[in-house]
C-alpha cells in the first residue's frame, strides 16, 4: 500500500488551501447563506480543475480528490466538495450521497445540485432536498430531508467512494482541532505558565495526535484498496468510518476540554469546526450503526490487512 500520497497530490491539497483562504479562509465556515457558500466554494472548485477530477479514473486523481478533501475539511468549509468529486459518471448528476434509505437526509439544502443517493447496497435514487422552513447553519449544518426516486441497483462502485472520501473531509477538521487546541494550550496560561507545560494537558494531546495520525494512515489504505479494487474495498470503506468517527469523538472530546468554555463560544474557530463536522459523523450512519453494519457483512471472518492489524492491537 501507499504511504504517503504522491507529490502532485499533496501540492494540489496545498492549494486548494491557499485558494481557499483567499476567498475568506475562517469566514467560509460562518457563511448564513447557502447561495453565498455555493458561489464562492464552487469557484474555486472550478479554477481548481476540480469538478473534472473522478477518482475512480486513475491513481493520480484518486489522491488529488483526497487531498482536496481533506483542505476543504481543514477550511470546515460546510460545503458537500467529497460528494460533488464522487460524482457517479455514468449518469447526468452534480453529486453523490450515501443515505440510509430508512432516514434520507444530507448536507445539501439550499444548493442548486441534481444529487444521486445510493445505499449500502448499491441501490441508486434521484435524491430531492426538501425545502426547509428555516436554515439556522449554526445549529443543522445545512442538513436536509431526502425525497428518493429509485433508479437502479448499479452503484456497488459508488458506495466505496463515496465512504472514503468524505473520512478524508473528516480528517482535516481534526488537523485543524489538533493545531488550534496546540496554538491555545501554549499561548494560554495558568499558574504562570503555558498550559503546554502541564504533563496532564500533553498526555491529551498527545492521545488526540495518535487517532488522528492512526486515521490518516488508515484513510491512505482505505483509498488504496480502491484504486487496486481489492474485493474487500466495501469492508475496508465502512472500518474507515468507524476509524473516523471514533477518532473525530476523541479529538473533538479533548479539544474542548483543553479550550474550556471558550472552545465553545462563536468567537473560537474550534467552535466552529467541531460543529461543522456533525454532519459528516452523524450522516449516513452514526458510530453504532457504521461498527453494526461491518459486524453484519464481514461475520466471523474479520478484516483483512492494515485494518486487520488496528483491530488486533485495540482489541
Amino acid at each position: 500500500m501507499m504511504n504517503e500520497l504522491n507529490d502532485e497530490a499533496t501540492e494540489y491539497g496545498r492549494a486548494a488551501l491557499r485558494a481557499l483562504e483567499s476567498v475568506g479562509g475562517n469566514r467560509l465556515m460562518q457563511l448564513a447563506e447557502p447561495a453565498e457558500r455555493e458561489s464562492l466554494v464552487s469557484r474555486v472548485l472550478a479554477d481548481l480543475g476540480a469538478l473534472d477530477i473522478d477518482p475512480r479514473r486513475s491513481v493520480d486523481e484518486a489522491e488529488a480528490a483526497a487531498a482536496l478533501c481533506r483542505s476543504a475539511g481543514y477550511r470546515a468549509v460546510a460545503y458537500p466538495v467529497a460528494e460533488r468529486l464522487c460524482r457517479p459518471t455514468d449518469l447526468k448528476a452534480d453529486g453523490l450521497l450515501v443515505v440510509d434509505p430508512a432516514v434520507s437526509s444530507a448536507p445539501v439544502a439550499g444548493l442548486p445540485l441534481r444529487w444521486i443517493a445510493v445505499d449500502l447496497d448499491g441501490h441508486r435514487s434521484i435524491a430531492t432536498p426538501r425545502i426547509a422552513k428555516k436554515m439556522n447553519p449554526r445549529n443543522d449544518g445545512f442538513v436536509a430531508p431526502l425525497d428518493l426516486e429509485p433508479l437502479d441497483d448499479a452503484g456497488h462502485a459508488d458506495v466505496t467512494i463515496g465512504l472514503v472520501l468524505p473520512c478524508w473531509t473528516l480528517l482535516g477538521m481534526l488537523d485543524r482541532a489538533i493545531e488550534l487546541t496546540r496554538d491555545y494550550i501554549l499561548q494560554r496560561k495558568q499558574f504562570g505558565q503555558p498550559l503546554a507545560a502541564f504533563q496532564g494537558v500533553q498526555f491529551q494531546l498527545t492521545d488526540a495526535e495518535v487517532e488522528r495520525v492512526g486515521l490518516e494512515e488508515l484513510a491512505k489504505y482505505a483509498l488504496w484498496s480502491i484504486e487496486t479494487r481489492r474485493p474487500e474495498a466495501l469492508h475496508d470503506a465502512l472500518a474507515l468510518r468507524v476509524a473516523a468517527l471514533r477518532a473525530a469523538e476523541i479529538v473533538f472530546r479533548v479539544a474542548h476540554q483543553l479550550h474550556g468554555a471558550i472552545g465553545f463560544c462563536d468567537e473560537t474557530p474550534l467552535s466552529w469546526v467541531s460543529r461543522a463536522s456533525l454532519p459528516l459523523r452523524r450522516l449516513p450512519f452514526g458510530l453504532a450503526a457504521t461498527r453494526a453494519e461491518l459486524v453484519r457483512r464481514i461475520g466471523r471472518r474479520g478484516l483483512t490487512g492494515l485494518f486487520a492489524q488496528a483491530q488486533n492491537e485495540t482489541s
